[in-house]
């Protein structure tokens, strides 16, 4: 089995992809586009992408690609993240810090408290960022421990990130739905016709009144017009669940577009 992961080695995305399925042959892939594209076009068996943060909520990428490409979410793995500063030197000698807009935003406050306005370089990937780092004492990375051992770095500082308690969900792409598991979770995009008082209240009513939990609701822009948006939904059950199937016919029939991303196994 392949899977499609963000690279290069030593990602979080690695990290999810391990605790998925320790035995699966990883493919690196620059953005998370490459890798949805890559499970389209069966160059990868499955993806793991991230699309949320505990500290700094959805990657909206993820959410672009996913309403861009026709792939299945058949799965989802939630990882504690643990940020460490790695650098080749010493901290006196750091003159720029590198890593993923998402890793430098979960650490936004305890880099801003710590060095103050030093120069700040996004990459595509915390490995990225590792990797460049290995290049110079004057950059240092925000990555794991894990990149810190692929690349030759010294941990300078662990648990960087501004709070403790910071998890990252992945969801695995793929072309076949899994069976249920009276533990499952489906995700729809809609998109109402148009905006008018009560059009999202009664959406979402069609779930509330058959006693449907929501686990997320997350409004993403269509890119088309200012104040025109999407509604990404996870809802506990699966699409083969009558009350499920009903509630979606329902918002169907108000919705101008609903598409249904997946049904797939709660993470546990």
């Amino acid at each position: 089995m392949i899977v499609g992961l963000l690279g290069p080695e030593g990602t979080f995305s690695e990290k999810a992809a391990n605790e998925w399925d320790s035995t699966a042959e990883p493919r690196y892939f620059e953005d998370v586009s490459d890798v949805v594209r890559a499970v389209i076009d069966d160059d990868v068996d499955y993806g793991i992408i991230p699309i949320e943060n505990s500290l700094e909520g959805s990657v909206g990428m993820t959410l672009d690609a996913l309403l861009k490409y026709d792939t299945r979410i058949v799965g989802e793995i939630i990882i504690p993240i643990r940020h460490c500063l790695l650098a080749k030197g010493k901290i006196s000698e750091i003159r720029t810090i590198l890593s993923h807009p998402q890793a430098l935003a979960q650490c936004r406050h305890s880099i801003k408290n710590r060095f103050g306005e030093i120069e700040i370089v996004e990459t595509m990937s915390t490995a990225w960022a590792a990797k460049r780092a290995s290049e110079s004492k004057e950059m240092a990375a925000i990555a794991s421990e894990t990149s810190a051992v692929k690349y030759g770095l010294n941990i300078l500082l662990r648990d960087l990130q501004d709070r403790k308690e910071n998890y990252t969900r992945f969801i695995v792409l793929g072309k076949t739905a899994p069976e249920p598991t009276s533990k499952d979770k489906t995700s729809v995009v809609v998109y109402l016709r148009k905006d008018r008082p009560g059009a999202l209240y009664e959406i979402l009513g069609e779930f509330a009144s058959r006693n449907i939990n929501l686990t997320k609701i997350e409004s993403r822009p269509t890119k088309k017009a200012l104040g025109d948006y999407l509604f990404y939904i996870d809802l506990e059950g699966h699409v083969i669940d009558e009350k499920v199937q009903e509630a979606l016919r329902m918002v169907e029939k108000k919705a101008g577009m609903l598409r249904i991303l997946g049904s797939y196994p709660k993470a546990e």
